[in-house]
């Protein structure tokens, strides 16, 4: 498929292909059918580096931007592959780097870097709270040297496969702060030696193989020293990680929606109906050119909030805003290309199926289309709240 115009990081995306070229339709079909976590992708994908690319240098990463990042997640998703077993080390790690102290950052940085932890689990929604953080109910209570945690977690993917756990929890009852955004910490969880000591795993099935769980806490024990930052003020700690997440996952829906459209012309230009190309027809043709001028606008959007990200800028509004934008693009892409193949987009073996399922789960996670709207209404027009 021809480009809009030239795309960011050209090198960085030929590897991506090139790598991805090793795990075909075939390899995610089969672990899709046995809802089985992709090991041999993910690692591959750590010993080529594209996993710590956003770790400075100094503690063994590639030191790039987040532009860097959004290309590599959109090459995964082009090439059919699914970056959502991995991308949350991307985003975690953040508030690590940003917020921890220098010895939490070398203790854990690089060997996150060389593969030898992974940090991939943002425990923050719970099951009363949704998308209203300030009302979680899991509580870190300080004794002496430790925190004695209780409370639950859901929809924490990968939790099954990290090492390291970014937890948000609260440290001072709600009706006892100021302002409902304060008295919650920023906990690092050591999983390994949290399950079976306090820590509940509980796999929740879904429909699509995405390893999603329910965490239960009952008297888990975190080391004090695992405090990243000052406590009380973990929710502006997991702000910027959040922006980071919404700009990275913007970029894998821009991936989806250039996989759909590359699926659909070739199948449209190939497919033979009443002896004519079904790709001549108008009513095939124009639902394939409305979803590339919608990824293309989408994706200009992602890139200006890569870049506001990358300076330092408050571009919350912009992550938003690309977040939405490349969700529904990439919905109305994968539609279009089910209906470009007719019953074939149905069958497992074409790969349509499984990455319309995959890039349906964009629109309500990691936040709603609503609560975006909620944002720009609110920040960008100045319109009173609603909640």
């Amino acid at each position: 498929m021809s480009e809009a115009q030239p795309q960011s990081h050209p090198e960085i995306r030929e590897a991506v292909r090139r790598l991805c070229a090793d795990f075909p339709g075939e390899y995610w079909q089969r672990l899709d059918r046995e809802r089985i976590y992709p090991t041999e992708f993910v690692r591959t994908l750590t010993e080529a580096g594209f996993l710590s690319v956003l770790i400075p240098e100094q503690y063994g990463g590639s030191g790039l931007g987040l532009g860097a990042a959004t290309a590599v997640l959109e090459e995964i998703h082009r090439s059919g592959c699914n970056g959502g077993a991995c991308h949350a080390q991307m985003y975690t790690m953040g508030t690590l780097l940003k917020h921890g102290s220098e010895a939490q950052k070398q203790a854990y940085l690089p060997a996150i870097a060389r593969g030898e932890l992974r940090l991939q689990a943002f425990g923050v929604t719970e099951p009363t709270a949704g998308t209203d953080t300030t009302r979680i109910r899991t509580f870190a209570k300080r004794v002496g040297d430790k925190y004695i945690v209780n409370g639950q977690k859901i929809w924490i993917s990968r939790a099954e496969h990290s090492d390291l756990m970014i937890l948000l929890c609260r440290t001072t009852p709600r009706e006892d702060c100021a302002k409902p955004s304060d008295g919650m910490s920023v906990l690092l969880v050591d999983m390994r030696e949290a399950v079976g000591n306090g820590l509940t795993i509980r796999p929740v099935r879904t429909m699509l193989n995405h390893a999603t769980t329910e965490l239960f806490f009952d008297d888990l024990e975190v080391p004090a020293a695992n405090l990243i930052g000052e406590e009380g003020k973990g929710f502006r700690y997991i702000l910027s990680g959040m922006n980071a997440e919404r700009i990275l996952i913007a970029s894998e829906c821009i991936g989806d929606g250039r996989f759909f459209i590359d699926r659909a012309a070739a199948y449209a230009k190939d497919r033979s109906v009443f002896g004519r190309a079904i790709g001549e027809n108008q009513g095939v043709q124009f639902p394939i050119a409305r979803a590339y001028v919608q990824i293309a606008a989408a994706a200009e959007m992602v890139d200006k909030a890569a870049r506001l990200f990358d300076a330092g800028a408050d571009g919350g509004t912009e992550a938003n805003m690309a977040k939405m934008l490349a969700s529904e693009a990439s919905w109305y892409a994968a539609d279009m290309c089910i209906q470009t193949h007719g019953g074939f987009g149905f069958a497992e073996e074409y790969d349509i199926e499984r990455k319309f399922r995959e890039t349906r789960l964009y629109q309500v996670a990691p936040i709603s289309t609503n609560l975006i709207l909620s944002h720009v209404a609110t920040h960008a027009l100045g319109l009173p709240k609603s909640f």
